[in-house]
C-alpha cells in the first residue's frame, strides 16, 4: 500500500504542473518564459540540494552526448509547456503532452527496432486518432493551434527526454544535473527573446513557478525516480495513464475549466490505446 500511496502522490505531484502552470500564465500573472525559467531555476535548485544529501557526484550523468541530449529535450519541454498554457486548458495541455510522449516514445521503440506485437500497434493508433480527434476543427484547443503544436513539441521533448534517461546509470543524477546545465542555456535564450527587458510578473505567479520547479517538478522527479525500480517500466508507464485524469479534476476544481463530451471521448481512446499497448498478454 505503501508504493501505491508514493505513485499516487507522485501523480498529483505531475498533473499539478499543468494546472499550476495555467493557473500562473493563463491569468496573466508571468510571462510563460519566465515561469519557464524560474520553474527551472527552482527544480535545479531543489535538485541539486538532493544530489548533495545524497552525496551524489557526476558519476550516472552521462557523456556531453548525453547531456546535450538531455538539456535541448529538457528546454524544449519546459518553453513548449509554459507557452502553450497561454491559451490550452490544464487537461487539454496534459492530455496533448501525455498522448504525444507516449507516440514519441514508441516512435523511439521502433527505431531502436524492438519487437512491436500487433497490440502495440492498434493501441498507438487509437492514441493518435484520439489526439486528431481532439485537435480536429470545432474542437477547444484547435482554435488554438500555436498553442496546441507548442505542447505537441513539449510532449516530442519529454518523450526524447524519457528515452535517454533509460541510459543513464542513475536517471535522478542525471536530471539534476540536466536540470543544473540547463539553467544558463536558458537564461541566454529568455535574455535574447526579451531583448533584455524584465518582464511584468506578479509575486503570485512567481511563487506557482517556485512550487512548480521545487515541489512538483524537483521533488516529483525524484520521487518518481525512486519508485520505478519498484513499479517497473510497464507499472510506470500505466501509472501515468492517470495524470491527464487528474489534470482534468484539478483544472474543473481550481480553474472552473469545463469538461466537455469530445475531450472525454478523446481522452478514452488516447488513454485506452496507451493502456491497450502496454497490456499484457
Amino acid at each position: 500500500m505503501r508504493l501505491f500511496y508514493l505513485t499516487l502522490l507522485t501523480m498529483l505531484a505531475f498533473a499539478a504542473n499543468s494546472v499550476l502552470n495555467r493557473a500562473a500564465v493563463g491569468a496573466g500573472l508571468i510571462d510563460p518564459l519566465a515561469f519557464a525559467v524560474l520553474r527551472l531555476i527552482a527544480g535545479a535548485a531543489m535538485l541539486g540540494v538532493l544530489l548533495i544529501a545524497l552525496r551524489a557526484g557526476r558519476g550516472g550523468a552521462g557523456g556531453w552526448h548525453a547531456r546535450a541530449v538531455g538539456v535541448v529535450s529538457l528546454l524544449t519541454y519546459l518553453f513548449g509547456f509554459s507557452l502553450a498554457y497561454g491559451a490550452l486548458d490544464a487537461g487539454a495541455g496534459a492530455l496533448i503532452l501525455f498522448g504525444m510522449v507516449q507516440i514519441t516514445m514508441f516512435a523511439g521503440a521502433v527505431l531502436g527496432r524492438e519487437g512491436m506485437p500487433a497490440r502495440r500497434w492498434v493501441g498507438a493508433g487509437l492514441a493518435f486518432a484520439g489526439l486528431i480527434w481532439l485537435l480536429a476543427p470545432g474542437s477547444a484547443p484547435s482554435g488554438h493551434p500555436v498553442e496546441a503544436a507548442m505542447m505537441a513539441a513539449a510532449g516530442v521533448g519529454w518523450g526524447i527526454y524519457s528515452l535517454s534517461a533509460r541510459g543513464a546509470d542513475d536517471p535522478l543524477v542525471a536530471t539534476g544535473w540536466n536540470f543544473i546545465l540547463a539553467v544558463p542555456v536558458a537564461l541566454a535564450i529568455w535574455l535574447v527573446v526579451s531583448g533584455g527587458v524584465w518582464p511584468q510578473m506578479r509575486a503570485g505567479g512567481v511563487a506557482l513557478a517556485v512550487v512548480s520547479g521545487a515541489l512538483t517538478s524537483g521533488l516529483g522527479y525524484a520521487l518518481w525516480y525512486a519508485l520505478l525500480p519498484a513499479l517497473g517500466p510497464s507499472r510506470g508507464a500505466v501509472a501515468q495513464l492517470t495524470v491527464p485524469i487528474f489534470a482534468v479534476a484539478g483544472g474543473m476544481i481550481f480553474l472552473h475549466e469545463a469538461l466537455t463530451l469530445r475531450f472525454l471521448m478523446a481522452a478514452l481512446l488516447v488513454l485506452g490505446g496507451v493502456g491497450w499497448a502496454l497490456k499484457r498478454r
